[in-house]
């Protein structure tokens, strides 16, 4: 057994044989980390001290026969955003740092609870509204497969360190792609769930009023992701956004009877053609299985990206103020400290300010797009009923060169992020590759059917042999300026 490409479910099996322990699998994988973070800075606070010794207490519990289920034992790394006790908790915010965590977030205690390790927690963007990992506090993340290149955001970190063979799985957040982005980016398997179902007690920045954010697993196999989400899932006593959903079990859907649509574009995105190649290889993999394929045009998609941005923007929620603590960023003066190298934010997080001032003054479209996505829920929750996913874009193209991923078009965030105001769950499936880097698709099913699109996720993964780990390395230089944007 190769503790650095086994799945979750091999190294829980491997553990009841006897063929490998808690200590020895948390020891594998702290080397592996030092081996491979130097070259991605995926991991923000280590806590091998603290593993160490909660691996020999679930070494000498299985010992005694106490079984807590398919997580314990394990390692895995969790998202800096969601609290662990003891361990610096800042958000990505430089104005929090040194902030320490003084109880585990509610996912992360039951994490706990079912025996599994938490080695420690990974990187992410200040304050988190960005697809790519950098902030002032831990610096940038890079992507295993091209050093040169985005791992993601906001949970780039975990996508990073996954995908490198350093943590067999983790947990990230997503309001707008965070989970699905690195992912895809990386090449491993994610998963947003049905919102409402995984409470997000302990977050920081707090979740939003309305259900757009949710927590949700990454892991090498997509097997290992509704294992994970058992763990984690169900209402607390805290989050009231919260409440019961039967998750259902992946091994019972018949992918052979699915209804699957393919949405290769939604109109307003750039989506190239590796990324669409993606969707219909995806497809073609399903009909051999014997599902029944055929695109689908969804014209309200096209305003996928609006949909997302107004209604975000009218929570009341205001960026600058969650970067500054209450207070309004001195946009001008910190742009000039940012020109300089002096400023506590990241260039993309003045932009993304900006942006939300910029959208103040423009009229009020929240009641437009309100009824845009009743429309698309609708249509989506009709079109799919018992049987039916869809197989949509992760991104517009694969992983983006650092600084760059906000060049192009505004509107390729649209991709994921409509599908948080939905409240949908989404699935992500590598499928393939582009110049080496990974391809990948988002599986969307209506909402309740976490088992629907994961088990469609596992049977990608079957066929494409899913997932290897990746050593780290820089690609090639781009050869024109224009190629520095692809």
């Amino acid at each position: 057994m190769d503790p650095f490409s086994s799945s979750l479910g091999d190294l829980a099996r491997a553990i009841r044989s006897g063929e490998t322990t808690p200590t020895a699998l948390v020891e594998a994988h702290i080397r592996r980390i030092e081996t491979v973070d130097p070259a991605l800075n995926a991991v923000a606070v280590r806590r091998y001290e603290a593993a160490r010794e909660e691996a020999r207490r679930a070494e000498a519990e299985l010992a005694e026969g106490t079984d807590r289920g398919p997580l314990h034992g394990i390692p895995c790394t969790v998202k800096e955003f969601l609290a662990v006790e003891g361990l610096q908790h800042t958000g990505g915010l430089y104005l929090r740092k040194g902030h320490i965590a003084d109880r585990d977030a509610t996912i992360v205690a039951r994490l706990r609870e079912a025996g599994a390790v938490i080695l420690a927690t990974t990187n992410a963007p200040e304050g988190g509204l960005w697809h790519e990992t950098h902030n002032r506090i831990y610096g940038r993340t890079a992507n295993p497969h091209d050093l040169n290149r985005t791992s993601g955001g906001s949970s780039g970190g975990e996508g990073a360190i996954i995908a490198a063979g350093g943590s067999p799985y983790g947990i990230g957040s997503d309001v707008g792609g965070s989970i699905r982005l690195p992912a895809g980016f990386c090449g491993v398997y994610g998963h947003k769930p049905t919102h409402t179902l995984v409470p997000n007690t302990g977050h920081f920045p707090e979740a939003p009023p309305e259900p757009y954010m949710t927590c949700g697993p990454l892991a090498r196999s997509a097997a290992d992701l509704m294992p994970i989400l058992r763990a984690i899932a169900g209402p607390d006593d805290q989050d009231r956004q919260t409440r019961p959903w039967t998750l259902g079990d992946p091994e019972r859907v018949d992918v052979s009877r699915l209804r699957v649509f393919e949405v290769a574009r939604n109109g307003q995105a750039s989506v190239s053609r590796p990324m669409q190649d993606a969707v219909h290889t995806a497809g073609s993999l399903l009909a051999s299985r014997g599902a029944r394929v055929a695109p689908l045009e969804l014209p309200e998609l096209a305003s996928a990206f609006d949909i997302w941005a107004v209604l975000m923007s009218d929570l009341g929620i205001l960026y600058d103020e969650l970067v500054a603590e209450g207070d309004r960023v001195p946009l001008s003066l910190e742009l000039f400290r940012w020109a300089r190298g002096r400023s506590r934010h990241t260039g993309s997080v003045l932009a993304m300010v900006a942006l939300q001032r910029a959208m103040e003054r423009l009229p009020d479209r929240a009641p437009k797009m309100a009824e845009k996505a009743r429309s698309l829920g609708e249509r989506i929750r009709d079109t799919l009923g018992d049987d039916g996913v869809i197989l949509h874009p992760t991104f517009a193209r694969v992983a983006p060169r650092h600084r760059t991923i906000g060049i192009g078009n505004p509107a390729d965030v649209g991709l994921t992020a409509v599908f948080n105001i939905l409240g949908v769950p989404v699935t992500v499936a590598p499928v393939g590759t582009h110049d080496g880097l990974p391809t990948s698709v988002q599986i969307v099913g209506p909402q309740g059917a976490d088992a629907r699109t994961l088990a469609v996720a596992i049977a990608l993964e079957e066929a494409t042999g899913g997932w290897s780990v990746v050593h780290p390395r820089r690609g090639p230089p781009p050869r024109t300026w224009l190629g520095r944007l692809r």
